[in-house]
């Protein structure tokens, strides 16, 4: 069972987002917040897997919240009119976006992807997205990375093209298990909460243009 916390300023929206979670057997609203320390407060109290996050919210808003939010993954709410506000997202630790106007079954599947780290979202939200953050990186810093071996770095590479495990496994001729072991072991060494994460890693460090 993946538990979600919702954090909105909107009453009515909270409501409408937990009832399509609602709608799914696997997934579970442990959960509400009206602002972002609400949703610090109970992403540290629940420890919920996935906390559904709007990013304009009176006091502090879902930006800051991200940022302090610890052991949870953190699903953005933003509009393509918003990009400002999420580069600052992306910085912050958010592991993915969804369009507020998405159908309800993108919704579910977005807070599934988000909590098994397994795939950015759709190319029509992130790959527009990590390509305007990573045209405006910090200068290229190739000793930043530990040591990666060279089926890791070959992942790496591939992860940071925006492909899932799927699709690496077949580009690379080996098992979708042994994609699953290597990209948690460059979780692990690089010391990243997930896949776009690894993205901005990779770029930073000068491996990708």
């Amino acid at each position: 069972m993946i538990r979600v916390l919702v954090a909105d300023d909107q009453a009515l929206v909270r409501a409408g987002l937990a009832g399509i979670i609602g709608t799914a057997p696997d997934l579970q609203v442990v959960g509400e917040a009206a602002d972002g320390a609400g949703a610090v407060a109970l992403a540290d109290e629940l420890r919920p897997d996935v906390v559904l996050m709007d990013i304009r919210m009176p006091g502090m808003d879902g930006l800051e919240a991200t940022r302090r939010i610890t052991g949870s993954r953190v699903l953005i709410l933003t509009t393509f009119d918003l990009d400002q506000y999420v580069y600052a997202a992306l910085r912050g630790g958010a592991s993915g976006f969804l369009l507020k106007d998405a159908p309800p079954r993108d919704l579910l599947d977005a807070i599934r992807i988000v909590d098994r780290g397994d795939a950015l979202l759709s190319p029509s939200i992130t790959r527009r997205l990590i390509g305007a953050f990573t045209a405006r990186p910090s200068p290229p810093d190739p000793g930043s990375l530990p040591h990666l071996t060279a089926r890791e770095r070959d992942v790496l590479l591939l992860v940071a093209d925006g492909l899932s495990n799927a699709e690496i496994a077949a580009e690379l001729g080996i098992a979708p298990g042994t994609v699953r072991a290597h990209v948690a072991a460059l979780l692990s060494k690089l010391k990243a909460r997930d896949r776009i994460q690894l993205v901005i890693l990779t770029h930073r460090a000068g491996l990708t243009s």
